[in-house]
């Protein structure tokens, strides 16, 4: 055994990137962990009259998160606290992402976002970190080279979410190594000879989608295929990281310029279909397998998609036979015939990290009334669910208001990115512009609706309170109480107004 160890360590490649990873032989970080008895009071509390259900979901998506936090184990390599998957014993990569993505807002309480510590600790020396890692040993559940071992890769995502949120420099300077080390390691191994990526079900995290030529297995196979949604990724990682060293000046990023052009070029002129106006994978056979499942739609986040594209695009996921369904957005189009109305797992369900993801896609693109009517939409069934079962679920049915047919309870978990970051920003419509010491609040509710302590940086405190209106072309009223200027811009109906508090 100690023969085969020294043997699998001749296979790695030393990435430069790696020896400035700070975390890793970090001494772990020792605090104690809040209950939510002692910080419910101190959350954002929304107002949304008429609608008592939706606070309820969302204070029992922080009850149930907060319960998710735990201290690293005695025998494992962990170096922080973090919170919980809540799925199988194991913290994920793209799971602790999105949950980071709603535990911004509880930051001033338990900060949520050292839970990618962890993942940065136990990074290999050639860069790799597994997509999948045990709570109790900290041990890797994929050796590096199975192609379902890691992604997908939304760790810079999420690291410049927080930084535009909260303006933490030295958190940027820490994570950026780690990262960029990443993203080198995934480029040399999960590319094909003219650059484009691949993964597989499980490495791409939706794992039985339909969309590999039958002879491979669609969960753990590669099948010899270019893949939409892990080019568009690393597209967007590339953006990511070249500006986080806009702010560092710490590197030179010509390589990931030169890759998110290239990347570009390829998603637009090799996996776009002009007659059916999507974006496909590219199977082996250099055919696009025409499978319109939601893995597409990262092209959107990535900024990827030109201008004059853009409409058709995007009226996919306003049409009824494919996208539009009656919970927001299911994973495969309803035209596929291995769509289940029931979901199915990644065969139709819609999925809370997908659905953000196609949010916050919209928005970058500025198709924000769309943002709105599938947030406002998704948001309406999963606290139609609750009140039905008590709970949040892994994911939804696309055709009816009730959870998947292979969907998990108590999943907080990524699912409650809906009640928390959906609520606030697509329904509600409040999203901070740090930078700009700025708010933008597009107000689409007529009923009284706004959020008390709401959080600002790193320290501004806010209440945002819009007052009742007839009709949505009424010019909203707004009270605004912060303990620091701030300027709020309003936006309703095609008009806009600024309000310096």
């Amino acid at each position: 055994m100690k023969e085969f160890i020294q043997n699998n360590e001749m296979t790695y490649e030393d990435n430069p990137y790696v020896e400035q990873n700070e975390f890793i032989g970090m001494k772990p970080i020792e605090d104690r962990i809040p209950t939510y008895e002692e910080v419910c009071d101190k959350l954002p509390k929304p107002i949304f009259d008429g609608h008592d259900d939706y606070i309820a979901c969302y204070d029992y998506a922080w009850r149930t998160a907060f319960g998710n936090i735990t201290s690293p184990f005695v025998n494992d390599k962990f170096v922080s606290d973090f919170v919980k998957t809540a799925f199988n014993g194991c913290l994920f990569m793209w799971d602790s992402s999105f949950i980071l993505m709603y535990g911004k807002y509880a930051k001033r309480l338990f900060s949520f976002q050292q839970t990618l510590n962890n993942l940065y600790a136990l990074q290999h020396k050639d860069g790799y970190i597994c997509r999948e890692i045990t709570e109790e040993e900290g041990l890797d559940r994929f050796c590096r080279h199975d192609p379902s071992s890691t992604g997908p890769n939304l760790m810079a995502w999420c690291e410049w979410n927080y930084f535009e949120s909260f303006g933490d420099i030295e958190r940027l300077k820490k994570v950026y190594a780690p990262l960029r080390a990443f993203h080198v390691w995934f480029r040399k191994n999960r590319t094909w000879r003219d650059g484009s990526y691949f993964s597989s079900g499980w490495g791409c995290g939706m794992d039985n989608i339909p969309r590999l030529q039958p002879e491979y297995d669609e969960r753990f196979s590669h099948g010899y295929m270019v893949w939409i949604d892990t080019c568009a990724q690393q597209m967007m990682n590339c953006d990511f990281l070249i500006k986080m060293n806009e702010v560092l000046q710490c590197d030179d990023v010509s390589d990931l310029v030169e890759e998110r052009e290239y990347l570009n070029k390829l998603i637009n002129e090799t996996l776009w279909d002009e007659k059916t106006a999507f974006y496909y994978d590219l199977w082996r056979n250099n055919e696009l397998n025409m499978v319109k499942h939601i893995g597409s739609f990262w092209t959107l986040l990535a900024k990827a998609v030109p201008e004059e594209r853009l409409e058709r695009y995007v009226a996919h996921l306003r049409d009824p036979k494919e996208f539009n369904r009656v919970n927001a957005v299911p994973t495969l189009s309803a035209d596929h015939p291995l769509y289940n109305p029931h979901g199915q797992y990644w065969r139709g369900s819609s999925w809370a990290p997908t659905s953000f993801m196609v949010l916050a896609g919209l928005s970058a693109n500025g198709c924000h009334d769309v943002a709105y009517e599938i947030g406002d939409k998704f948001l309406k069934n999963v606290v139609t669910v609750y009140n039905d079962t008590g709970t949040l679920w892994e994911n939804y049915a696309p055709d009816f208001a009730e959870r998947g047919n292979q969907s998990r309870p108590n999943f907080v978990g990524w699912t409650g990115i809906v009640p928390i970051s959906v609520f606030f920003e697509y329904v509600l419509g409040i999203q901070p512009k740090v930078s700009e010491n700025r708010i933008v609040w597009r107000v689409n509710r007529t009923e009284r609706h706004g959020i008390m302590q709401y959080p600002f940086g790193t320290e501004h405190t806010l209440d945002l309170v819009c007052e009742a209106r007839s009709s949505v072309s009424e010019e909203p009223q707004i009270t605004v109480s912060s303990n620091k200027p701030i300027e709020i811009l309003v936006v309703w109906d095609g008009k806009e107004k600024l309000i310096k508090a």
